[in-house]
């Protein structure tokens, strides 16, 4: 009987990590899985989804009504920003009541509880997350912000009064960030702060949470000068160490758009992506932001586009193969058509872009998912205003772009055909 009792004990120690992980998103070979399942996505960016439920009732209300549209329509996989950081005067960004980090070091409880609160809500839910520490970019504040307070002065903003801003200032700028040991230091005590958080709502910590996909170093990582590329790569790596070692349950992987984010050629890529510690390699997709079209010549340059689009897939797929680990197109979006950011203008082009997006990934093997840029759910761009202000609904579009610019609404019936349709297939 005693030796019975201890088998019986010993199959159940055994047996215990594999339960506990169950729910979780693990990488066999090109894809994902979960449960020992395939598990493959259609999904969105949803980047302000955990401060939605700062607003009040109101906010938890619009959380929960646009969870369960996402969720009827198949996309099930966030993309979402963990916090914003810093104050500033600048208003073309995430506002400062919003932000996580108001002071380096110091964190806004009231942000994270409305992070709980997504969590909590997209558990309920069976969809899964992927949260991103930080930012290349000024909207959400990012690592320029640790260089702003480590006494590298103001970072140049775009539109900002003065003529401050040009893309050589910005890149000289941020480039220094890998280098700035304060600035690194800074931003790992925030990582830790996240990683050892217990859900206020549901008493899971943070590193147990099924509803967490994976996390991600960065929004957009650039050396953004060539001789800042053996820290940038330092960095990735340090960074992406520091995260397993307090989480090793869950995904990690870099944020990354693809080689155009190394500004010199593939080899930083694939360098920071074959990292031990990174789980899966990402890309994103942008025809305007990369030139494949001028002003409203959408559909003039549509060959162009899909052309383009099909070769960046390609070449970026050859490298995730050749590393033996699942790839995701977790960014890509196009104005709607003429570049008219009321829900009146028409998305024929955007459909199409995003069935061409869609298709390759259903049919392509290595390509495990896709998070179309971004979720506007049903907040509406104000008629006659271009940019974000203070009191504004949050839509997919941040404070520094035009609103309405890439956010698929609600109301975008026929892209959400296309959205579905796909959702479907991949299962």
């Amino acid at each position: 009987m005693n030796k019975i009792f201890k088998a019986l004990i010993l199959s159940l120690v055994i047996a215990l990590p594999a339960f506990a992980q169950r729910g979780f998103v693990k990488v066999k070979g090109t894809g994902f899985t979960v449960d020992g399942k395939p598990y493959r996505y259609i999904g969105t960016n949803y980047w302000y989804g955990g401060l939605l439920a700062t607003n009040g009732d109101a906010g938890k209300k619009r959380l929960k009504t646009e969870l369960d549209f996402l969720k009827q329509h198949g996309a099930t996989n966030l993309r979402v920003m963990v916090g914003a950081e810093g104050a500033t005067t600048y208003k073309y960004r995430t506002p400062n009541e919003k932000t996580l980090q108001p002071q380096a070091g110091k964190f806004n409880e009231n942000i994270m509880v409305g992070l709980d609160y997504l969590l909590n809500e997209l558990g309920k839910r069976n969809m899964k997350a992927v949260l991103h520490f930080t930012n290349t970019w000024e909207w959400s504040g990012g690592i320029g912000q640790y260089l702003k307070w480590n006494g590298y002065g103001e970072q140049p903003y775009p539109k900002s009064p003065g003529g401050y801003y040009s893309w050589d200032k910005l890149r000289q700028y941020i480039s220094q960030f890998y280098s700035c040991k304060p600035c690194m230091d800074e931003l790992d005590n925030y990582i830790r702060y996240v990683l050892h958080r217990t859900n206020s709502l549901n008493g899971k910590k943070y590193t147990q949470d099924p509803a967490i996909m994976a996390w991600e170093i960065i929004n957009e990582p650039r050396p953004m000068e060539k001789a800042a590329v053996p820290a940038f790569e330092q960095w990735i790596s340090h960074v992406a160490a520091l995260v397993k070692s307090i989480d090793k349950s869950h995904l990690l992987t870099t944020g990354s758009e693809g080689d155009i984010a190394s500004d010199f050629d593939m080899a930083v890529y694939r360098k920071i992506h074959a990292d031990k510690n990174i789980d899966y390699l990402t890309i994103h997709i942008w025809p305007k932001n990369w030139g494949w079209f001028k002003d409203t010549a959408i559909n003039k340059s549509y060959r162009v586009i899909l052309d383009s689009a099909g070769h960046d897939i390609q070449k970026h797929l050859k490298i995730a193969q050749q590393l033996n680990k699942p790839m995701v197109i977790e960014e890509f979006g196009l104005p709607r058509d003429l570049h008219v950011y009321s829900l009146n203008a028409t998305t024929y082009n955007r459909d199409h872009f995003y069935d061409f997006i869609f298709s390759n990934v259903v049919d392509r093997k290595g390509i495990a998912g896709a998070n179309f840029w971004a979720f506007g759910g049903i907040a509406r761009p104000i008629p006659g205003q271009t940019f974000w202000k203070d009191g504004d609904e949050f839509m997919g579009d941040p404070g520094g772009e035009e609103q309405g610019l890439n956010s698929v609404f609600d109301a975008d019936n026929s892209t959400w055909k296309i959205i579905t349709k796909y959702a479907d297939e991949i299962k």
